[in-house]
């Protein structure tokens, strides 16, 4: 057996347990080996009978002096009872419907049992008494190792019909025949500079532990070759950029201070520090790879605009790509505004239509003006990078950009934190007389990504922070408003509506399905629902509009203009507000089911209020009596930070929850330890140390094939 070896192909495993191990995501060998315990029962320690106390998880060892099946009364229930005896007592043991027991257990076995110390009478008739209650048995033989009782033992994570007894019994053999197989793929100074267990040791230790400090040992280990193989995947794409090219743009101090003149008010610190390291970068022959992140209202783009307005007057081109049409719009107005002064030449391109300097142009026109350089700044969606259908005649059959770019120097990004150095190729001009140069990079992200995520997930990209919001700004006040407080909080939004304020409405969901009647989604507000009640019961006198997404980009853009214009007063909508729009009259957000969201998503949507002088306010309408839910919506109340809100989301939820466990492919083990910044920062010093010695892995042929394969599996972008 090899460790690629199909499930289907090793012995003892039937189709019945095939089926179920691929559940679990397991269909080879490797898998099954790699299907760590994710907790541990400590029946290490035998305890007397003598000295059971109610409550204890124990284990005993003796003999069983008498068995046998009953019913309970009205025969509800089989009851399997024993006594088993030690040198200093006895106890009585049951089991719950397992009947079967009778025919593998009898009087005279000598067992193992662990399991719950228990007080109670079985059946009306028994008085009530100490009992074991429905422990794991395991017959003891001279020579027989235990794997269930008796020891450290390892519980799985497990699926129906599969049980971590049988994962045990069938990983014992073929851990004791395969483990020498397993390569050591951690380079020797690796593990002892970081005290490691070798593989060979950690992999029967983390399965069949002999202390639990060992099993400890074990799982950092393999937690640590899991975040070491991130960390070599990010730190080489870093490298790989390095050995790229870019067009340097030199700093134009007098433009910089001529822009922001023209400001209408004063740049925070933050953004000042931000906007020197964009435009450091931008002066380097490498390209830039720059994540700038700052809270919702906290003034990234007009940073962006500075790095678009340097790299223009230096005679090239700006691509910025939004999310969607209506950011992309958005984009546009407040790029034209901050650079009214400057007479620069800005074209939309979106699936819906094209603009050049506020005028509608064809698609033709527009492309013909990017390709000759006469569009100096384009913004736009992912149309921007959409690639045309090969030509029949065309030789090769190769896809190519719809969009060509005279001479592109730098690409923004709109909350999407990745674009790759081949996809930045591709929008450059390719020329036989000269290297490709490629684009510099800024993305904006109003996503505040806590700091072990920003050295393992994000760890290719540089980090700009705008910690700071404008001057002038108030504080939100949060509320969390639980059913009896919801009609003086409707109260208090009509007052202030009737002042001339608009106010948000989130639901999560868009409509109900009718299967969930009985389920906790019965409760969840959907927009239509919602729509329906505020504007037929609740406002009746009140303007209110409905948005989601699964309306027409024309029908969306008309509520937005309404909302915009203050002739709407109530928008209800999903949480297709989250990114970016801005109403700076709009003071109430009220988010419907605020336990469905988590507290990055929720501190976004009080960032769309307080946009302006007034006062704001943000209302978490919830009717979950969860602790979770109420930690979260604490957390949200006393704090504004969105970084510090970002850490306390990881810690509370962790990252499979926030990101989705398939999110990124991840393994588990890696998954799990994003919450640890120790581990992050060893791991991270361990990949640098390798990669600064040998960047082409040439002499850890090993690891190389192992990072091809993990690179294979994650998927960051």
């Amino acid at each position: 057996m090899e460790l690629k070896t199909p499930i289907e192909e090793i012995p003892g495993i039937g189709s019945y347990y095939q089926k179920k191990l691929k559940k679990l995501g397991i269909k080879t060998l490797a898998d099954l080996i790699f299907h760590f315990p994710h907790r541990y029962e400590d029946f290490s320690n035998l305890t007397p009978i003598s000295k059971v106390k109610v409550g204890e998880k124990v284990c005993l060892r003796g003999k069983i002096i008498q068995i046998e099946n009953t019913k309970t009364w009205k025969k509800r229930m089989i009851l399997t009872q024993a006594f088993l005896k030690d040198e200093t007592g006895i106890i009585k043991v049951i089991w719950f419907n397992q009947p079967y027991l009778i025919n593998v257990l009898k009087a005279g076995d000598f067992v193992c049992l662990a399991g719950k110390v228990a007080f109670g009478r079985a059946s009306k008739r028994d008085l009530p008494e100490i009992y074991l209650a429905s422990p794991t048995y395991e017959k003891v033989f001279p020579e027989k190792e235990l794997i269930h009782t008796g020891r450290i033992v390892p519980v799985y994570p497990e699926t129906e019909g599969l049980s971590s007894k049988w994962l045990r019994m069938i990983l014992r053999p073929i851990l004791r025949k395969l483990r020498e197989k397993i390569e050591e793929v951690l380079p020797e100074e690796i593990l002892k500079k970081n005290k490691l267990l070798p593989v060979k040791k950690a992999i029967w230790q983390v399965h069949f532990p002999d202390s639990l400090e060992l099993a400890k040992k074990a799982k950092e280990r393999f937690s640590f070759e899991e975040l070491f193989f991130l960390q070599l995947k990010v730190l080489k794409e870093k490298l790989k950029l390095k050995s790229k090219k870019a067009i340097p743009i030199p700093f134009n101090l007098e433009l910089v201070k001529k822009f922001i003149k023209t400001l209408p008010f004063e740049l925070t610190e933050a953004q000042k520090k931000a906007a020197y390291q964009i435009l450091k970068d931008l002066e380097k022959e490498r390209p830039m790879n720059r994540l700038l992140q700052g809270d919702v209202g906290s003034g990234k783009t007009v940073v962006a605009v500075l790095a678009a307005l340097e790299v223009v007057e230096a005679g090239y081109q700006v691509a910025l790509m939004a999310p969607t049409e209506i950011l992309a719009k958005q984009h546009l107005k407040t790029f034209s505004d901050f650079l009214k002064d400057f007479k620069i030449k800005i074209g939309l391109l979106t699936r819906g239509e094209c603009k050049v300097l506020n005028q509608k142009v064809s698609e033709k026109e527009i492309l013909e003006k990017i390709e000759k350089g006469e569009i100096k700044i384009l913004i736009g969606t992912h149309s921007l990078i959409q690639e045309t259908k090969p030509s029949l005649n065309s030789q090769p059959k190769e896809r190519v950009p719809k969009v060509k770019f005279n001479n592109l120097a730098l690409v923004i990004l709109d909350e999407q934190h990745r674009f790759g150095v081949e996809q930045r190729a591709k929008l450059v001009q390719p020329s036989a007389a000269k290297e490709i140069r490629i684009p510099h990079l800024l993305s904006m992200t109003a996503t505040p990504i806590p700091r072990t995520l920003a050295l393992t997930v994000y760890g290719d990209l540089d980090l700009s922070i705008i910690d700071q919001l404008p001057k002038g700004r108030k504080k939100v006040i949060t509320r969390a408003i639980s059913p009896s407080e919801r009609e003086k909080a409707y109260r208090f939004i009509k007052k202030e509506v009737k002042k001339g304020r608009q106010v948000f409405v989130i639901c999560p969901r868009i409509e109900k399905r009718e299967d969930e009647k009985n389920t906790s989604w019965a409760e969840v507000k959907a927009v239509k629902a919602e729509y329906e009640k505020l504007s037929k019961e609740i406002f009746p006198d009140l303007r209110i509009a409905q948005l989601h997404g699964k309306m027409k980009t024309e029908e969306k853009e008309k509520i937005m203009k309404d909302f915009k214009e203050g002739k709407v007063d109530i928008l209800v909508a999903t949480s297709v507000v989250e990114v970016g729009i801005d109403v700076p009259n709009a003071t109430i957000m009220m988010v419907e089911g605020a336990e469905r969201f988590g507290l990055a998503q929720l501190h976004q949507f009080r960032g769309r209020v307080g946009r302006g002088k007034k006062q704001s306010y943000c209302f978490l309408f919830t009717e979950s009596p969860s602790k979770k839910t109420a930690q979260r919506l604490q957390a949200l109340m006393e704090c504004q930070d969105g970084f510090k809100l970002a850490e306390k989301d990881l810690q509370i939820r962790g990252p499979g929850e926030i990101f989705g466990q398939k999110q990124w492919g991840l393994p588990d083990l890696a998954m799990a330890s994003l919450t640890d910044i120790f581990l992050v920062e060893k791991t991270r010093t361990a990949a640098k140390e390798i990669l600064e010695k040998d960047p082409e892995l040439k002499s850890y042929p090993l690891l190389k094939e192992k990072l091809e394969e993990f690179e294979k599996e994650v998927h960051l972008e």
